[in-house]
């Protein structure tokens, strides 16, 4: 399974310092999105944007504009909320002949929690 990090911002920051430096090496999934916490995560996974991500999945719209009009949403939010899932690696914007084509990217995931301390972890298949 891969992984994804959950982790402070600072935790974070030390650490692509640390690589930079050469102080350590990078670690393994350096390449797979983090979370500065399994909250932040829930925040971006509201009814609304799960309900998005299926539409985009399923009905794979050709522009923002055809997406806004399966949604019902105006689009300068949805180019907003676009941009937030793009950023975390659960959409991606490919252009097409000037216009902005959404893909999810993102497929299931567990996160599993450790109770005792802030090592919790995003696993995907």
């Amino acid at each position: 399974m891969k992984q994804g990090k959950v982790q402070s911002h600072a935790a974070l920051r030390a650490e692509m310092r640390a690589v930079a430096s050469g102080r350590q090496p990078a670690p393994k999934g350096a390449a797979e999105p983090s979370f500065e916490s399994v909250e932040a995560l829930m925040r971006l996974l509201t009814p609304e944007n799960r309900e998005l991500l299926a539409v985009i999945r399923d009905r794979k719209p050709q522009s923002v504009t055809a997406l806004a009009e399966m949604t019902g949403r105006k689009p300068p939010n949805l180019l907003r909320t676009l941009g937030k899932l793009e950023a975390i690696g659960f959409v991606s914007m490919k252009t097409v002949k000037r216009r902005r084509v959404p893909m999810a990217k993102v497929r299931p995931f567990r996160i599993r929690i450790d109770p005792y301390s802030l090592n919790d972890r995003l696993e995907t298949a």
